[in-house]
């Protein structure tokens, strides 16, 4: 066969299979007429590189693995030599895992000062138990689902709701201003050695508050270049626990406190129950000349949800106000 069927039966390009050549883990047949001549045994050859390379095998040391089919046995892996280089890599690996460990806690260890630098608690203070990386999220968080909680909202006036805001000013919900405002609804950030709600994790939507404010912050200025005007963060926390979230995290807006979840009585807005507590459902309201224009709902994950915000804020340009 030629070195095109070659490649597509194997799943590479032609420009690997001369590579693995001008390695020397092919050998094809030269024809009279100079052509390369390839044979089913090349094919299962180029598929063992292709599949040791997936493993993170560098192509020139998968040769040991050729040589163990070459004489005839039914795996390329049956031979010690084969064996030598499964474990040569394993030793790599954990070499390069050692030291990105040591690198993640020396992180850690920055982001642990950096995080209480601005807060109200010391990591030196006695009771507070040092942070654990409180910005990543579990791989395995549960997702949430939609219910239909919010499928009402769109649509709707704004409720004449003053509400206390972190920079010591009240902000009334149905009147913010000219253009859009970005409100995410959150139910409780975290706090250095305070610990969360038993089974927080657990609860579909609940962890993930700092990161989601971090993604808001981190993508602030792109929010307002995409015409957002304003953007403010909300939940049934108390505004003195919230300024300590906004310094400690550098939050360029305004957490704005419902401890008495009056939006949620006059929206109808979800929440859920943990330890006790009575919390809003994460979502985000994008309201316009006070009526909530478009809803976000289940969110999800939250780290990335200021850029779904980003996304559909270029995706939707605002039309004409009445």
């Amino acid at each position: 066969m030629r070195i095109g069927e070659l490649a597509r039966r194997a799943g590479v390009t032609t420009k690997a299979v001369r590579y693995y050549e001008s390695l020397g883990l092919l050998t094809p047949v030269r024809l009279a007429n100079g052509y390369r001549d390839y044979g089913e045994h090349d094919v299962r050859l180029v598929r063992e590189i292709r599949a040791l390379s997936d493993l993170g095998l560098p192509v020139e040391r998968t040769r040991p693995f050729l040589d163990c089919l070459a004489v005839g046995h039914q795996h390329a892996d049956d031979c010690p030599a084969s064996l030598a280089g499964y474990r040569q890599a394993i030793d790599e690996l954990s070499q390069r895992i050692a030291g990105l460990t040591a690198r993640r806690t020396a992180l850690i260890a920055h982001l642990q000062r950096a995080a209480h630098r601005n807060s109200r608690l010391s990591p030196d203070d006695e009771g507070v138990a040092p942070m654990n990386d409180y910005l990543s999220l579990p791989a395995d968080l549960p997702v949430p689902e939609d219910d239909g909680a919010a499928a009402h909202l769109p649509g709707t006036p704004v409720p004449p709701l003053e509400l206390r805001s972190t920079a010591d000013t009240t902000v009334r919900l149905d009147a913010p201003g000219p253009g859009r405002t970005v409100l995410y609804v959150y139910p409780l950030t975290g706090r250095p050695g305070t610990d969360l709600p038993e089974g927080w994790d657990t609860i579909p939507g609940a962890r993930g508050c700092t990161p989601e404010a971090c993604g808001f912050r981190d993508h602030y200025q792109e929010l307002l270049d995409a015409g957002a005007v304003r953007v403010f963060g909300l939940s049934s926390q108390d505004t003195d626990y919230q300024r300590e979230v906004v310094e400690r995290l550098h939050l360029p807006f305004d957490m704005l406190s419902d401890p008495t979840r009056s939006l949620a009585r006059t929206l109808h807005l979800p929440t859920f129950e943990v330890s006790g507590l009575t919390l809003y459902k994460r979502l985000t309201l994008i309201i316009r000349g006070g009526v909530i224009e478009h809803v976000f709902y289940p969110v999800f994950p939250p780290n990335e949800h200021a850029d779904q915000v980003l996304t559909w804020l270029r995706a939707t340009p605002p039309t004409e106000q009445e």
